[in-house]
């Protein structure tokens, strides 16, 4: 009888020590916020169509451009990402020609490479 009144008291003091714990609600909050932050990153790669990104083995050039005309270049080769601001400054030195670029109507940008020439 005497543990019976002792365990019913001790479960008292536990069900209340839980419902004074103002922490107690949000105990997995980080948990969750971080399988959410996971998601929404993944999302993002799928949304942009960048899922080539998390493959290894693959190689991937994205060229963006913002509001103000600067553009850049980002080359992931295998677990190698390399970004590469382009400029419109004048170069000079030796080289090959590889081919044409056009820009078409819509913005997209088309490189038709010389003759017997692979991309």
């Amino acid at each position: 009888m005497h543990e019976h009144r002792l365990l019913r008291r001790h479960r008292r003091f536990t069900e209340s020590a839980l419902d004074d714990d103002p922490l107690s609600g949000i105990a997995n909050l980080f948990d969750v916020s971080l399988a959410f932050i996971v998601a929404l990153i993944l999302a993002l790669f799928s949304l942009f169509s960048l899922q080539d990104f998390l493959d290894p083995d693959s190689r991937v050039t994205v060229m963006t451009q913002n509001a103000a005309g600067e553009t850049t270049l980002i080359t992931k080769e295998r677990e190698s990402i390399k970004v590469q601001k382009v400029s419109d400054r004048e170069l000079s030195g030796a080289g090959t020609r590889l081919g044409t670029a056009y820009r078409l109507a819509d913005g997209q940008v088309v490189y038709v490479p010389e003759d017997g020439e692979t991309p």
